[in-house]
């Protein structure tokens, strides 16, 4: 086996779109679960409508970049609406399979022939980063950065740079509300609600509050990842949402850091498995074929997250005592 392709194919996943993309994301999660206590399985709906607010904006209404991207932010906060509303008086397992029916039915519109001149079906939608100006607003001039296998070409770079802007914005600002006393009314109800409720408070607006700023956070991640990837229906499916309970878990569902140490862990791990498993194939050790074995990554994937939750459910840099549903 080439050790050496392996383990520089293995670092490029620690700084990737897609880290990026699922950081925000799981900081989303984080939002919902950590700190809300939402049980929310519908996260990659959130990305879907932020990914296909930005792309519909601008080729469809010729909006420029940024105003999509802020187009898809909205679209995000009147999905979140939509879906609370009538779901966010319930709790546990009754919110969990709402959200990612809800999910699931947005994935489907998305997909079906209906919409087809505005979604673009099963092929989904390409070509808004060169006619929304994206591409364009590049800040770096064309050739090659980085070292070893954190090598970018200028669009990479100017991809990885815009996402990063947003996921320190992000971070900053999940940091800021928690501290805050809205934070402080957050945890209360994940604790307990029906006492917030009898101090006063109005949990149900809240909640609200919640879903809709950890619905924009995974928006943010939706848009990220299509400013370095077409727009496709077939990305934003319910193993995505997995994905990234993953992450989340993995470094810690009420914290700040943890999803986005998480993320990057888990796609480190992602891309270990997808150059180590087929060469093992190839060599002979698996008695599987290179496409069975790339497969088995995911069952690797879903046998930690069973050990994680239960052997460390409070991720890495986790308490316990924070985690509703060890209790």
């Amino acid at each position: 086996m080439d050790w050496g392709s392996i383990l520089n194919n293995t670092l490029a996943g620690l700084l990737t779109p897609t880290t990026l993309a699922f950081a925000l994301a799981a900081l989303g999660l984080a939002m919902h679960f950590g700190f809300a206590g939402l049980l929310n399985f519908g996260i990659a709906g959130f990305m879907a409508v932020g990914a296909y607010g930005y792309a519909i904006s601008v080729l469809t209404f010729g909006l420029p970049w940024w105003a999509g991207m802020i187009a898809g932010v909205a679209a995000s906060v009147v999905f979140a609406l939509i879906m609370g509303i009538p779901t966010l008086r319930l709790r546990g397992d009754y919110l969990a399979i709402v959200t990612i029916a809800a999910a699931e039915i947005l994935r489907l519109l998305f997909l079906t022939t209906a919409f087809e001149p505005v979604t673009g079906s099963a092929d989904g939608l390409f070509g808004y980063n060169n006619k929304g100006g994206f591409s364009a607003a590049n800040p770096f001039p064309s050739g090659t950065y980085g070292i070893g296998p954190w090598t970018y070409n200028s669009e990479t770079l100017w991809t990885l740079t815009f996402g990063l802007i947003v996921l320190a914005f992000a971070a900053l600002l999940l940091w800021s509300l928690m501290r805050s006393p809205w934070g402080r009314v957050i945890k209360g109800i994940r604790e307990d609600e029906d006492a917030v409720r009898a101090l006063g408070k109005n949990v149900f607006a809240y909640k609200m509050q919640a879903l809709i700023i950890g619905g924009v956070f995974g928006a943010l991640g939706g848009i990220v990842l299509a400013t370095s990837t077409n727009v496709s229906p077939g990305v934003y499916v319910t193993s995505l949402t997995f994905f990234l309970w993953t992450a989340l878990l993995l470094g810690g569902a009420a914290t700040i850091f943890g999803p986005i140490v998480g993320s990057v862990i888990f796609w480190v791990l992602q891309a270990f498995l997808t150059n180590v498993l087929p060469a093992l194939a190839t060599s002979g050790i698996l008695p599987v074929s290179g496409i069975q074995a790339a497969t088995l990554r995911y069952v690797l994937v879903g046998i930690g997250l069973m050990l994680l939750v239960i052997y460390r459910p409070q991720g890495i840099f986790g308490d316990k005592r924070e985690m509703t549903f060890v209790r």
